[in-house]
């Protein structure tokens, strides 16, 4: 048999991790990583399970992949899915090599040895590993990666299920992380992007104190690193300590990520959410008082148990009000695990559909508002690579994440990908910005 193994990656950044790092153990014992699934002799299908959506798509992708079994193919199913129905995945889709979870996800090696002796192995442990800045990963050529500064969660909000499958919360070092860092950045990295399932929560673990500010001081000093960007930081915990270091350290972009979930009290009360309105209002006045051109997105849940159309559009008017950046929408998931699938007053699927989109387009219209203070402005972007629709590049601001945010359409000549450019802004496009290099 020969040595190929293909990763397919569903779901958040967490889980892009999780394969770059499988993919690491795999090309250290000897594997060739290649993109193309047929080019494969084993494909491993990382799964996202935290929402109805993404369980359907993990479920539907593994049945494409099954289907190239024909072709004497093996198939392994990772990540949150497989950690959270192992046993009906087993039983239910018997094309299925090999199962394994999220907190054993580094025996990959072991479990695809042992496919090939003809087993069916099952992997699912106790969620408590944290990779380190020595453990094999395999990131693709980009000059933005994402760093995990913790996994898990200590947090039981009523709607979700990440700490059944990912466990308890744990940080890294400081030291691991800068480690890492530093050898992302000889690598050819410039942005790194700092991931957790609540990033403010970092270090109570292991140090007894919330130390994000002192993290994000020592990448700070890491030489060749030019942005640090975080992702997920709780209203709750969103000190004062932690505002100074947005607002002081220059590597640190002032882009704000405070997934709020809602506004309205009795909703962020039955969803177990830290923070109220009020606190919440005041955080981001602060905010963007104390923090010069500050961004803010934010995310939050239509369709919740016990939603009633006036918290909806009180909803509407918050979003308004607060004039968020960027705003992610999603529809309420009932879990069957979670708290909240038991919860009275359910609402219909239809109504939480009409509720998202009609969230969405005022999210737009704040969006594009916000959006026009940069034209005529000369910005900072990253140039990531060629824009196939014209002869220019595309790339991002400091102002906008990965994938989830705008772009920046770029006119100008023999341009570096990976290279940071003042860029001046001629105007914009819904959500994205188009400019030319000075």
């Amino acid at each position: 048999m020969s040595r190929k193994v293909s990763m397919v990656t569903l779901g958040c950044e967490k889980n892009l991790v999780d394969s770059e790092v499988m993919a690491g153990i795999m090309a250290e014992k000897g594997y060739q990583v290649t993109e193309d699934p047929q080019d494969a002799d084993v494909i491993i299908v990382n799964t996202c399970a935290f929402i109805d959506a993404a369980k359907q798509e993990s479920v539907d992708t593994v049945l494409r992949m099954a289907k190239l079994k024909a072709l004497g193919k093996k198939l392994v199913v990772a990540g949150c899915m497989a950690q959270r129905y192992a046993d009906q995945l087993a039983e239910e889709i018997p094309e299925i090599d090999g199962i394994v979870g999220t907190g054993e996800f580094t025996r990959i090696h072991e479990l695809v040895e042992r496919i090939k002796q003809g087993e069916r192995p099952k992997l699912i442990g106790n969620p408590v590993y944290i990779y380190d800045e020595f453990t094999p990963r395999l990131k693709g050529v980009s000059a933005s990666a994402y760093v995990k500064i913790a996994e898990g969660c200590d947090h039981r909000c009523t709607f979700c299920v990440i700490p059944q499958m990912r466990g308890g919360f744990r940080s890294r070092s400081i030291d691991s992380i800068v480690a890492e860092v530093c050898q992302l950045v000889a690598g050819g990295v410039r942005e790194v992007n700092l991931i957790a399932q609540d990033s403010t929560q970092y270090g109570m673990d292991i140090y007894g104190a919330r130390r994000l500010p002192d993290l994000l001081r020592a990448l700070n000093d890491v030489e060749g690193l030019r942005w640090i960007r975080l992702h997920y930081a709780y209203p709750g915990y969103f000190t004062d300590e932690l505002i100074a270091a947005f607002r002081d350290l220059d590597k640190v972009v002032k882009y704000v990520d405070i997934p709020l979930q809602h506004s309205e009290d009795h909703i962020l009360r039955a969803m177990q959410r830290p923070g109220r309105q009020k606190h919440i209002r005041e955080l981001i006045g602060k905010l963007r008082e104390e923090i010069s051109d500050v961004v803010i997105r934010s995310s939050f849940i239509v369709g919740f148990p016990g939603e009633t159309e006036e918290d909806f559009n009180r909803l509407k008017d918050f979003v308004r009000e607060m004039k968020f950046d960027h705003v992610g929408v999603f529809t309420y998931s009932p879990e069957d695990t979670s708290p909240s699938v038991h919860f009275r007053d359910q609402v219909e699927d239809d109504i939480k559909d009409r509720r998202a989109s009609d969230l969405m387009e005022v999210a737009r219209e704040v969006a594009e508002e916000r959006l026009a203070r940069f034209v005529g402005a000369t910005i900072p972007v990253l140039i990531e690579g060629r824009d196939e629709d014209s002869a220019g590049y595309i790339g991002r601001t400091p102002f906008d994440a990965k994938e989830i945010d705008g772009i920046v359409y770029v006119t100008g000549n023999d341009l570096t990908i990976g290279s940071i450019l003042p860029v001046s802004i001629s105007h914009s496009v819904e959500f994205d910005l188009v400019g030319e290099v000075v």
